[in-house]
């Protein structure tokens, strides 16, 4: 089984290739670029370098949010357009879950959570059972301090990565059982969307590309504040 994975759900651009089990290549990018003028290139390199015909890819992964709206987009058109073009299914994968799966087989929570804004973040609980990645609490937006209660409540190590741990991270080293994922694997990994895409895939959890769609979890800020200004209308 061969599977092409897109990650563009952040800040992040990355692209990876497995094969039964086996990382053929992962290019990653975190730089000022947008996702639009790297995530194709990359494929493209990527490409090039595994003489790779898209062709004898199985499945298109695609990390499918929560995160950046532009992103997510980028990456939605991204996979569809591969997966359309050489009629494969794609394996949609939950952005959060791929975080949590870059740190392996640990007794402790873990905790991926992704900058929302004004004290929010995109979050959930998940650990490790019997060899496989479990959800504990679901994904899902929710409060910083909120999040930080509900993992004390765990009364055991909690690990957090993603991006959020960059605004909330002095919060998390206040407390004595939490501890934050190291650069290696505190970000998005176009390789653990491909991983988990191979047990998806296992369990029947593809879709025809063309009904692929980004999962937000809230509406965008020109949608929230178009629903405001409608309001102060009718108000008035």
């Amino acid at each position: 089984m061969k599977i092409l994975a897109v990650e563009t759900s952040g800040a992040v651009a990355g692209t990876a290739v497995v094969e039964d089990g086996v990382l053929k290549a992962e290019f990653t990018l975190n730089h000022k670029m947008t996702h639009s003028q790297t995530i194709m290139p990359l494929i493209d390199d990527m490409k090039r370098y595994l003489d790779l015909d898209l062709n004898d890819v199985d499945y298109i992964a695609c990390s499918a949010g929560p995160g950046s709206f532009t992103g997510l987009r980028i990456g939605a058109a991204t996979a569809k357009g591969l997966a359309m073009g050489v009629k494969k299914p794609i394996v949609p994968v939950s952005t959060l879950k791929s975080l949590a799966y870059n740190v392996y087989m640990t007794d402790a929570v873990i905790c991926p959570i992704i900058d929302a804004r004004r004290g929010q973040v995109y979050t959930a609980f998940c650990e490790w059972k019997d060899g496989r990645l479990t959800d504990v609490v679901t994904d899902r937006i929710a409060m910083m301090d909120d999040v930080l209660s509900e993992a004390e409540a765990f009364g055991r190590a909690v690990i957090f990565v993603g991006d959020g741990i960059f605004i909330h991270g002095e919060k998390i080293k206040s407390h004595e059982n939490f501890v934050i994922a190291p650069a290696s694997c505190n970000m998005p990994r176009a390789a653990s969307v491909a991983s988990l895409a191979e047990e998806f895939v296992k369990e029947g959890k593809f879709i025809d590309g063309s009904g692929f769609a980004p999962v937000y979890l809230r509406k965008s800020q020109a949608e929230r504040e178009l629903e405001e200004k409608m309001r102060g209308a009718e108000k008035a």
